[in-house]
């Protein structure tokens, strides 16, 4: 995939949709009885990074603070939804140490991967952060994590929703009709080609999540260093 064509194409059809008043508005994401949950290999990026997502998340919520901005410590890109949040899941469903063994098991070749986050794109109901791989490592990597749980009998949903093959991680999500449209789009404008940073994988982390990250309603499984 060249991801900046996709990231541009989204931003384009999204940002029209935006400004024609054809976005979609998030009713679960303050619904404290929320039971979708599953579990998640993911990448948090450097504290230098989320510095300047901050600066940008600052310059939306003068706009318009009605919004959900994800804090400093959801911050995070999907390197692959194991389990897809579902209603009633729970971690006594499976055996987690056979899903610690194929991801290390699929770990053995990656070295190192870096990212590099720059510019934002948005969808009709969020906004991201671009994120860009210096290489394949992280897309091989997908791959053989696809082979190796689909080779095996343990529950998985990987795909289920869609194929992940990008490195973006989302910012802000639209919960309430927004004040100004025209203005949101004016402020993702300063920023499409905002440089946020560069930084190596320390580790990955395997985490029991709700559908939005929500550290409060996090367990914390596994970590793997590269």
């Amino acid at each position: 995939m060249n991801l900046a064509e996709h990231y541009n194409q989204l931003y384009k059809t999204s940002s029209e949709a935006i400004l024609a008043g054809n976005y979609t508005l998030d009713t679960q994401i303050n619904n404290e009885s929320d039971s979708r949950f599953g579990i998640t290999l993911l990448i948090r990026p450097s504290e230098n990074v989320k510095t300047n997502i901050k600066a940008f998340l600052a310059d939306l919520k003068a706009l318009d603070d009605a919004q959900y901005y994800y804090p400093d410590s959801d911050i995070h890109i999907t390197v692959m939804s194991i389990i897809s949040c579902y209603d009633g899941f729970s971690l006594d469903k499976i055996k987690m140490h056979d899903y610690i063994e194929i991801i290390e098991k699929s770990l053995i070749e990656v070295n190192q991967i870096n990212i590099n986050f720059r510019g934002v794109t948005a969808s009709s109901s969020a906004v991201m952060i671009q994120g860009f791989p210096s290489d394949e490592t992280l897309t091989a990597f997908r791959n053989k994590l696809r082979d190796n749980f689909k080779k095996s009998d343990l529950q998985q949903s990987i795909d289920s929703r869609y194929e992940i093959a990008t490195a973006h991680s989302t910012v802000m999500r639209f919960k309430e009709k927004l004040k100004n449209p025209e203005k949101l789009i004016h402020v993702l404008e300063q920023y499409r080609d905002y440089d946020f940073g560069e930084f190596k994988v320390e580790k990955l982390e395997l985490v029991y999540n709700d559908w939005y990250q929500h550290d409060k309603n996090t367990i914390h499984l596994a970590d793997f260093y590269l």
